[in-house]
């Protein structure tokens, strides 16, 4: 808390007015920034991209929001000092990335960018676990975004027809370059 009103300019007697604790803090810190980054997935999805398209801008999107933290994952911290917040939040996400990463296996699969045979429910629950399995054991950010890509390509490819192969390393040329 001392360093947080340093920050800020403030004094501890101030932050201790609008939160009683720091847990409050970190709880609602990391609701806003659930909401930032909902919003903005949200925004990303309805410029109808294709789904690989659209899941390269939302890494993107995570790896801009994030580059201020580069040696220490935010979400390692979180549940390394604060598991029971951290578990609050995984069961939250967990929610709320399986609904989009089920419609975009589904908008995949009407463009014929994703194989029409997938079981949809597997793929899902594939992804997101080994997403949140990067970020919650990876201390650096930076590592953890190198991973995520790596996860992204390997998840893409065992979806993808043809067609999605090619959007794949269309998507991944703009990262290379």
């Amino acid at each position: 808390m001392d360093d947080i009103a340093g920050e800020m300019c403030i004094s501890k007697k101030t932050i201790y007015k609008y939160f009683c604790n720091k847990e409050v803090l970190i709880e609602e810190s990391t609701s806003m920034v659930h909401n930032q980054v909902h919003q903005i997935i949200d925004t990303i999805v309805a410029k109808n991209y294709n789904s690989i398209h659209e899941n390269f801008e939302i890494r993107e999107m995570f790896r801009d929001m994030f580059k201020n933290n580069i040696d220490t994952s935010p979400i390692y911290q979180l549940k390394k000092h604060y598991p029971e917040i951290y578990q609050n939040v995984l069961s939250h996400e967990i929610d709320q990335c399986t609904q989009y990463f089920r419609v975009n296996i589904e908008k995949g699969i009407r463009d014929g960018l994703y194989r029409e045979d997938l079981n949809i429910d597997v793929y899902v629950k594939f992804y997101y676990t080994l997403i949140f399995h990067i970020n919650e054991t990876t201390v650096s950010e930076r590592e953890a975004q190198q991973i995520e890509l790596e996860a992204l390509e390997y998840h893409t490819r065992a979806m993808a027809t043809p067609k999605g192969i090619e959007e794949l390393e269309k998507q991944l040329k703009k990262i290379t370059v």
